[in-house]
């Protein structure tokens, strides 16, 4: 008689058109924490890059400098991944890293504070929708930072407005009391269930990836009344262990030191957690004192008043800031023991494991595409520096003596491996970026790019097969005359000096490019070579060289005039008309 009553109580008025609209509101709740996270990323532009680049090997300043950056971008996720991604480039030691990842957890603390004040405490929809009706013609207007602008503050809006319809799509437990009926079967366990909604927490953050929108599913679940404050804290403790889990798989294409940046960050948030575990009905006490004394209403955070449970989700957000905050000031004197311990745990497996990948992408595709592109230009950027150097040997195996020329062999050899290596990782990178939500803008400038590292790599390739063309004509005994070298000489250095004016020309903005020089020195670079051509057939009438020579010396002025080409090219796809 008595499961039969309970089967009766189970007669709930939610139903799955309801449950269809909770998910719904969430979607739209992390829709809007998408939008608004990265519209701050495409303001903050370089200004983020150069907070991450002012990361020393003082801890305290990496602190300050992952706070920051969190605090900007809203999302610990990009703080965290670009530290593996600069990481595995050499950019920054592990060392350096720790105190970023450190700070990068206190930064995280901040979307807690303004989902519980804006979100429960003030009735912001009408603001919220206000403020996309002021925004949204700006998405329109040429201005590419006050589109920036509109596009963050139409995120904000949507993320409150999918708040405040997460709180009206979450079942009443007045109506529906078999939900809290439910969640009580796990909270009657002492210690065993506190752990237990650590790993709810961990699970949550895992599925939504994002401990903003976890936690914020955390605050609308307390305020609700489904749950209580030490079970909320639970999660909250389990959040923050599923928000490393991002870093860690970034981790896992990059070399021993990004792995060890992970794995840091991993430990380091779970051995807070145990030790806060350990004391957590103290600090709970002392959270709620804290609140009793200094809310405006004085209520404690344990109260199952509706009234107190919007007063809990404020206990939440100083639960978590605080927790944060002290687990930075426990574990910072650890941290060298930290780095011993990840640094056993996470042994080098040889110099392969060592070694440096490519400085900029090859911790993963960042959370942004324009932040994406960025990262994938420099890359580019190197891949231009590594052409020209080629051509240095080229130059340098021609004119520096034939003590010097196996040593120039080997290094184009090597360098031209590289731009292969280079072109296959960007294009692999670039492919990526391009399933992101690209703007007209950064999806013509994606396909630039893809244009200028097939160029790059060709101008590699040429300079290749004209070494190995030297190295036969060496071995087969064929000199030129000093006229021939002479001229040889004159195409190398146009070729130089066009190579270096790109190389400028890409070191500019997208889109500012003088063509008109680069159209000159391709010009000049084809009339050399059609007056390199005429020299040769007066040599070839002469008997200055035999019809072999000559031969030579034409594959090398044609295969010279061939990277002028690729050079024009580059230079067009710079100035985004390719």
């Amino acid at each position: 008689m008595k499961a039969a009553a309970v089967d009766d109580s189970f007669n709930m008025t939610y139903n799955l058109f309801d449950f269809l609209q909770l998910i719904g509101s969430l979607g739209i709740f992390i829709y809007g924490m998408k939008i608004f996270s990265e519209g701050l990323q495409k303001v903050a532009g370089g200004k983020l890059r150069g907070i991450l680049k002012g990361m020393t090997t003082n801890r305290l300043t990496g602190i300050a400098t992952g706070f920051s950056a969190t605090a900007i971008t809203q999302s610990s996720t990009t703080t965290t991944v670009m530290v593996v991604s600069f990481v595995n480039a050499g950019l920054l030691t592990f060392l350096e890293s720790t105190g970023v990842i450190m700070g990068a957890n206190i930064g995280t603390t901040i979307t807690a504070w303004m989902v519980s004040i804006f979100g429960f405490r003030f009735q912001i929809t009408p603001i919220a929708v206000s403020l996309i009706g002021i925004f949204f013609p700006f998405l329109f207007v040429r201005n590419t930072k006050m589109k920036h602008v509109a596009e963050a503050m139409i995120g904000f809006g949507i993320l409150f407005i999918g708040l405040e319809f997460i709180k009206d799509a979450v079942p009443d437990i007045q109506e529906n009391p078999q939900i809290l009926a439910f969640l009580d079967r796990f909270t009657d366990f002492g210690f065993a269930s506190t752990v237990l909604f650590v790993v709810v927490g961990t699970v949550l953050t895992l599925l939504t990836q994002s401990s903003s929108a976890a936690m914020t599913i955390t605050l609308v679940m307390l305020a609700q009344g489904w749950i209580t404050f030490p079970i909320a804290a639970a999660m909250i403790l389990g959040e923050n262990i599923g928000t490393t889990i991002t870093a860690n798989l970034a981790a896992l294409i990059g070399n021993v030191h990004a792995k060890r940046a992970a794995r840091f960050h991993f430990f380091f948030n779970i051995i807070g957690v145990l030790w806060m575990l350990a004391l957590l009905p103290v600090f709970m006490n002392f959270v709620d004192a804290m609140v009793i004394n200094f809310s405006p209403e004085h209520l404690s955070v344990l109260d199952d008043s509706p009234e107190a449970r919007i007063n809990a989700t404020l206990g939440l957000s100083l639960f978590h800031t605080t927790f944060n905050v002290l687990n930075v000031l426990v574990l910072f004197a650890f941290v060298p023991l930290l780095i011993k311990l990840v640094t056993w745990l996470q042994p080098s497996r040889g110099k392969e494991d060592e070694q440096k990948s490519l400085k900029y992408i090859s911790g993963g595709l960042m959370p942004t595409a324009e932040l994406s592109i960025d990262e994938a230009y420099k890359e580019v950027e190197i891949l231009a520096r590594v052409t020209e150097k080629i051509s240095f040997s080229t130059y340098g195996l021609f004119f520096k003596g034939k003590e010097k020329q196996q040593g120039f062999l080997d290094k184009i050899k090597k360098r031209e491996e590289i731009t292969d290596r280079i072109e296959l990782e960007v294009s692999q990178y670039l492919t990526s970026v391009s399933e992101f939500n690209l703007s007209k803008t950064a999806s013509r400038r994606v396909r630039s790019m893809l244009r200028m590292i097939n160029d790059l790599e060709r101008i590699a390739d040429i300079y290749y097969q004209v070494s190995r063309t030297f190295e036969r004509m060496v071995s087969e005994g064929v000199s030129m005359p000093e006229s021939a070298n002479t001229e040889i000489q004159d195409m190398m250095q146009l070729i130089q000096d066009a190579l270096q004016l790109m190389r400028k020309n890409m070191e500019g903005e997208y889109g500012d490019v003088n063509m008109q020089e680069a159209e000159l020195m391709e010009a000049k670079i084809d009339s050399l070579r059609d007056e390199l051509r005429e020299s040769h057939y007066m040599r070839l009438e002469r008997g200055d060289y035999d019809a072999k020579a000559g031969i030579f010396y034409l594959d090398f002025i044609n295969r010279l005039e061939k990277i002028g080409d690729h050079i024009l090219n580059v230079n067009e796809a710079t100035a985004g008309l390719k």
